[in-house]
């Protein structure tokens, strides 16, 4: 029998990646979309999905993960939506009502890093782990849960870059960038915060520049309070500001000082903070395994 063909959308605050596959080995090279506005953008990618389809075939399902705060529960109202965002001229757009008018087939939808924590569960750094959780730190900070391959939902989904932590020492003037909590952790540590700071990425900062201890205390503090919440046996990092060479074994470090051994040894800590084991792919992955959820539920209601 022929391979299912789904289409998978991680929908980005700056772009649109889209591609059509099965797997990650048949995975078609990824078309990048900008996101300008909400109808020129959908009307970009419904125009990929149809030139996928006159090219090679009907789509069997299509995923979505999608930046956030978003609509996740099925059946609510805002269900494939974009809820209230900064991002202008997107709140309460849905994603899924033009691809479902477009191709009517069955369609997956969440968050963009509960996407990229289903990815890193099945194919990646996360693999097997029966609780792990998918952290990415760029232009915000997002994480998604997953609880035995499945992605935690509640009365919404998780915002783990809006809780406040503590402040640095040397960082008390800053009021943050976040336009609702101002000095929540992605006020302080996203890379506009340190963009609006220091005028530079934190990458392009030299090593020995405040930035990263700072940075690596603000997402320390995260990964103790993952520990102390929900004791994943993974967090994996992605995202620009992650990928800042040192970054990582930095966060490692004040996470064990912050943690003052009660969550276990060093080594434990040094095992749970981690990077993409599918690398830049754990969104796009997350939506095509959305995909494939969605079609396998239809199925299994015909």
């Amino acid at each position: 029998m022929a391979a299912r063909r789904f289409g998978a959308i991680e929908a980005g605050g700056t772009k649109f990646v889209c591609a059509v596959g099965s797997s990650p080995q048949d995975l078609s090279v990824a078309e990048r979309i900008p996101t300008t506005d909400p109808e020129e953008t959908m009307a970009k990618v419904t125009a990929y999905f149809r030139e996928e389809v006159l090219r090679s075939g009907p789509l069997h399902a299509i995923g979505i993960a999608s930046f956030g705060p978003a609509g996740v529960r099925p059946g609510a109202a805002d269900w494939g939506r974009i809820l209230k965002t900064p991002k202008r001229g997107w709140s309460q757009t849905s994603l899924v009502q033009p691809l479902t008018a477009a191709f009517g087939v069955p369609l997956g939808f969440d968050t963009d890093v509960n996407g990229a924590a289903l990815a890193e569960y099945r194919w990646g750094a996360a693999r097997d782990c029966n609780i792990a959780t998918y952290v990415t730190v760029g232009t915000g900070i997002g994480g998604g849960t997953t609880v035995n391959g499945r992605a935690i939902h509640g009365l919404r989904h998780p915002e783990v870059g809006h809780f406040l932590p503590r402040r640095h020492p040397d960082d008390v003037a800053f009021e943050g960038t976040c336009p609702f909590h101002g000095d929540c952790l992605e006020g302080l540590a996203s890379g506009p915060a340190i963009a609006e700071r220091w005028g530079a990425s934190l990458s392009h900062l030299p090593q020995n520049h405040i930035a990263h201890e700072m940075i690596a205390y603000y997402l320390g503090q995260l990964v103790v309070a993952l520990q102390a919440v929900l004791s994943p046996r993974r967090i994996v990092f992605g995202g620009g500001v992650s990928n800042t060479p040192g970054l990582l074994d930095r966060v490692a470090h004040a996470a064990k000082d912050l943690g003052n051994g009660y969550f276990g040894d060093a080594a434990d800590v040094d095992a749970l903070v981690v990077a993409p084991g599918i690398g830049q792919q754990s969104g796009l992955l997350g939506a095509l395994h959305l995909a494939e959820k969605a079609w396998q539920r239809a199925s299994s209601n015909t």
